[in-house]
């Protein structure tokens, strides 16, 4: 018989806060596995394939953001909650625009949050009450950026890319900080340059600038 609970993995550099949450979760979920830093998440989500990833969004070595950024299309079936101490909305539209279903605090009851990864789970948005204003604020018809269709040309992974490119970041250095080979930062780089019809690094910085990206 299939297990009917949610699988997931949880994410935060704070053991004590890690041992909490799987106390207070208990036998709601499946937690498939743990991990307390940027690079060991990312393995771990790729390898398990959870159902939902609770992420923290703040970690010494890049946090839910660069989590979220480095498994964008390796993982298309895992949602990800952020579970944070902050309730910044700076924090909150952040991650969301990342690619997060959800966004919690810490200060949540277990009931609840065994109850948002559920929901998250079977496809919810779920956002504590005080922080889903933040996120209709931002995603406000009229706050709403203009639709670029060119940068609707990139994937999600080209658009980190191009980012990182743009602040003057070497092969390398993207490299390391998505945690992919410098062959397939080439490569990224390439199919931008051509979806956009540019010819350089140069124009690439010049576009990215025009559209407020860096």
């Amino acid at each position: 018989m299939t297990d009917p609970r949610p699988r997931v993995v949880l994410v935060d550099d704070h053991r004590l806060f890690r041992s909490g949450v799987r106390a207070e979760l208990g036998d709601a979920v499946d937690l498939v596995g743990e991990a307390e830093t940027v690079a060991e998440a990312i393995a771990l989500v790729r390898s398990t394939q959870p159902d939902v990833v609770l992420l923290d969004v703040h970690m010494p070595d890049g946090g839910g953001i660069a989590v979220l950024t480095a498994v964008a299309g390796d993982a298309p079936s895992t949602r990800f909650l952020a579970l944070s101490v902050s309730d910044a909305a700076e924090d909150v539209i952040g991650v969301i625009r990342a690619g997060a279903r959800g966004y919690v605090t810490k200060s949540i009851s277990g009931a609840e949050l065994a109850d948002a990864v559920r929901r998250v789970a079977e496809g919810d948005a779920v956002f504590s009450p005080k922080l889903a204003g933040f996120v209709l604020d931002a995603f406000a018809v009229g706050d709403a950026p203009v639709v670029d269709e060119e940068l609707d040309l990139l994937t999600a992974r080209e658009g980190e890319v191009l980012r990182l490119i743009a602040r003057g970041y070497a092969y390398k250095e993207v490299a390391k900080e998505l945690f992919i080979s410098g062959k397939t930062v080439e490569t990224h780089v390439s199919s931008v340059l051509r979806k956009l019809q540019l010819s350089n690094r140069r124009e690439l910085t010049r576009w990215a600038t025009a559209r407020r990206l860096i």
